[in-house]
């Protein structure tokens, strides 16, 4: 049966319709805000996937270009393989739900989001998130919600709630807040410097939306829900763990992984599952899950050292940070490298600059962001944890972290107008064991100062992990989580920023929602952990940018051109820049409003095109001064090419301050002079000299004005005879052309 329902949601209208589309899914939420619809739809499998010890949830968010009224590019003219910001929309969905999902349920569950209709004062991705949440709550799938998510923009210092798409472009925080009814679950914050108190009343601004959008999702769950399927519990059974701790006693799994070197604890449990796998070598039914019994005991264990003893399994205490370091310059010929270490995490980043037409062309559904100046990637290879595996490319989690990263960053880049580059940084995991996301926005910070990229501030990035008891007020926070506290903890709270406040947050957590109390808790620690990390690692490495870029970098200068100017400077067919850039061995990029970027590794060749250019775009006046190429010669003179398409001629009477019998007796095709404008005639003519007394400054004229004028008659009779001439020649040469021709 088809039912409507509506809500307004910060100024706008959203409805959810159900029954009206994809009835065969076991949820499905056509969704509109505004004019963006969005079908999201949940299905799960009848039976749970054979040897997983893991919830296999798939999460997609689909951008169809026809939404925006765009054709994809390319040969097949279909939509390719997801974009990053549909991989990063995906992931949002996924952090809030998975949790809400239950923790022995191992059967295939897809929730499908696709973009069929965007307006840009109505975040798709907003629409997507909530039409998720809608779908799985009214499906049969086991599921613990409803949850809602809320975006939080601010302008001028007050909080925008779903902001639109041109309150994004100038909005000082982009915030994703998803709540369930008394918890926050999910944080994504990218921020300009946000001080910590005024990111926290953000997050509880949004918290407090989410309610009211929950209140509607249990009035369309009262109407159209389903009664929940029952599903083929895989917990693990207590007999197996009661025999488990027979042969393993507490004590001695707590010795296995009480260590700061996870090669050794890894060493210790293999041997452990060794035993384990031999004295249940006749059960077939338990020795399949013991590699799950041993993880869980693992979890059991560590979970008690930390909530009960406060103890670590690397020996820190509870707000202790592991071993740092900091180094630039490892890779020499590179623009710019820094390496961070924390413990047993290790990231070398490496920084290149390149002219801004290398910045990365966006082709999606967001119509006010083309390109992206700023890029950052993030490499984890298998050798990074021990392992052996071939390369595929980076996944959903490369590409996540890559874009945490490079969230918090752009915040302290200078703008285009103070440093005309593209940047790439490229985060390579050397090593792994726990906050690598966090590591390489402190190696790409090094990275960016010594390639001398002028940035406002260092910026820092540190986790705050979590182990939570039976009750909220029974919790233990962990500063700067190891991989092991990550895996058997609740929450992995990252945060970036510098000295004066946040620029990025994400949030991940395994229970049902975080107090206001721990939030405000772990970002405080997280702000003290932040600031060691830069004063007392960082800064005594590098303080601050380098003034210089390095010599292997490439070189920009940017000039400014009437815009009218544009097409001088291109040319026919490009022609005209095309031979600056092979005369100079320059880049140049050229934009719409007149801003001209020539970049190049020699500075002489850059100056060369520049001057090339300024000639090209400068009305040519009596009295300038020129250095160009002799292009062509005649019997009464010769042309000199002044700029491309601007020729100037030489008459022969002006070549030298002598008499000239023969142009070629001064000079030839190919020979560089340098040339002084006498005048620009009525028909646009421009007419060159080379004799040495018309070179010298005009003051010195003037001590002999008689004599001046006298020189003045002669050169206007000299200029209308070689006028003339040159009409003649002109004539003749189109004539000699034209009898060619035919």
């Amino acid at each position: 049966m088809f039912k409507s329902f509506s809500m307004d949601l910060a100024g706008r209208t959203l409805t959810v319709e159900v029954g009206r589309v994809a009835k065969q899914a076991n949820g499905a939420a056509f969704m509109h805000y505004g004019d963006t619809v969005v079908l999201s739809t949940a299905t799960a499998s009848d039976k749970p996937r054979d040897g997983i010890d893991f919830f296999p949830l798939s999460v997609e968010f689909e951008e169809k270009l026809y939404a925006v009224g765009k054709i994809p590019g390319g040969f097949t003219k279909r939509e390719g393989k997801a974009s990053e910001n549909a991989v990063l929309t995906s992931r949002v969905i996924d952090r809030p739900m998975r949790p809400l999902f239950p923790k022995d349920y191992r059967n295939d569950v897809t929730l499908n989001n696709l973009v069929m209709s965007v307006d840009p004062e109505c975040s798709p991705e907003l629409t997507a998130m909530l039409g998720s949440a809608i779908a799985t709550c009214i499906s049969d799938i086991p599921f613990d919600g409803p949850c809602a998510t809320t975006q939080v923009g601010m302008i001028d210092g007050e909080f925008v709630i779903n902001p639109t798409a041109a309150q994004r472009k100038v909005s000082d925080l982009a915030l994703t807040v998803a709540s369930t009814r008394d918890k926050v679950i999910m944080i994504e914050a990218g921020a300009n410097e946000i001080p910590e108190q005024k990111m926290i009343d953000a997050i509880f601004t949004a918290h407090e939306v989410n309610q009211e959008i929950i209140k509607f999702i249990d009035k369309i769950v009262a109407e159209c829900g389903k009664e929940k399927h029952s599903y083929e519990s895989c917990a693990i059974p207590e007999e197996l763990f009661a025999a488990i701790k027979e042969i393993v006693p507490p004590a001695e799994m707590e010795e296995a992984v009480f260590t700061d070197e996870k090669q050794i604890r890894e060493e210790n449990i293999k041997a452990i599952k060794a035993r384990l796998e031999e004295a249940f070598a006749d059960n077939e039914e338990w020795l399949a899950l013991i590699g799950d019994a041993v993880y869980q005991y693992q979890k059991k264990t560590v979970r008690k050292m930390i909530l009960v003893d406060h103890k670590r399994p690397d020996g820190r205490k509870i707000d202790q940070i592991r071993a740092l370091a900091a180094e630039i310059d490892l890779l020499p010929r590179v623009h710019g490298s820094g390496m961070f270490t924390r413990g047993q995490t290790q990231i070398l980043n490496a920084c290149t600059l390149a002219p801004l037409s290398e910045a990365q062309r966006l082709d999606g559904l967001d119509e006010n962001e083309t390109t992206k100046r700023y890029m950052h990637h993030y490499n984890f290879p298998s050798y990074s944890v021990g392992e052996t595996k071939p390369s595929r490319g980076p996944g959903r989690r490369e590409i996540g972290h890559g874009a945490l990263a490079e969230r918090a960053l752009i915040p302290v880049l200078p703008s285009e107008e103070e440093f005309p580059y593209a940047i790439r940084t490229v985060s390579e995991t050397m090593e792994s064991n726990g906050s690598t996301s966090q590591a390489s926005i402190c190696a790409s910070s090094l990275s960016l100062m010594a390639a001398g990229v002028p940035i406002k501030s260092m910026v820092a990035g540190i986790s705050c992990g979590l182990v939570t008891g039976e009750t909220d007020e029974d919790y233990v926070l962990l500063t700067d989580i190891q991989g092991l506290e990550d895996f058997f903890g609740d929450m992995d709270f990252k945060v970036g920023g510098t000295h004066e406040g946040i620029t990025a947050i994400q949030m991940d957590i395994k229970i049902h929602g975080l107090t206001r109390q721990i939030i405000e808790e772990a970002i405080a620690r997280c702000r003290e952990a932040r600031l060691f990390i830069m004063d007392e690692v960082m800064a005594p490495c590098i303080a601050e940018p380098r003034k210089e870029l390095s010599k292997f970098a490439p070189k920009i200068t940017q000039i400014t051109i009437d815009p009218t100017k544009i097409g001088d400077v291109v040319g026919k067919q490009g022609k005209v820049i095309n031979k600056i850039i092979e005369e100079t061995g320059v880049k140049i990029d050229i934009t719409d409003d007149g801003a001209v970027n020539v970049c190049g590794t020699d500075q002489d060749m850059i100056n060369r095109a520049i001057e090339i250019i300024r000639n090209i775009v400068t009305e040519v006046e009596a009295g300038m001064i020129y250095t160009g190429k002799v292009v062509r010669i005649m019997e009464f003179g010769a042309f000199v090419e002044l700029a491309p398409n601007k020729d100037g001629m030489v008459h022969i009477s002006k070549l030298s301050d002598k008499r000239v019998a023969k142009v070629e007796d001064v000079v030839n095709i190919g020979d560089t002079v340098t040339v002084r404008v006498a005048e620009v005639d009525r028909m646009g003519r421009i007419n060159l000299t080379m004799r040495p007394e018309d070179m010298t400054c005009e003051v010195e004229k003037l001590a002999q004005p008689a004599k001046r004028e006298e020189r003045k008659d002669d050169r206007r009779r000299d200029d209308r005879r070689g006028n003339d001439r040159r009409d003649r020649g002109e004539r003749k040469e189109r004539s000699e052309k034209k009898e060619d021709a035919e």
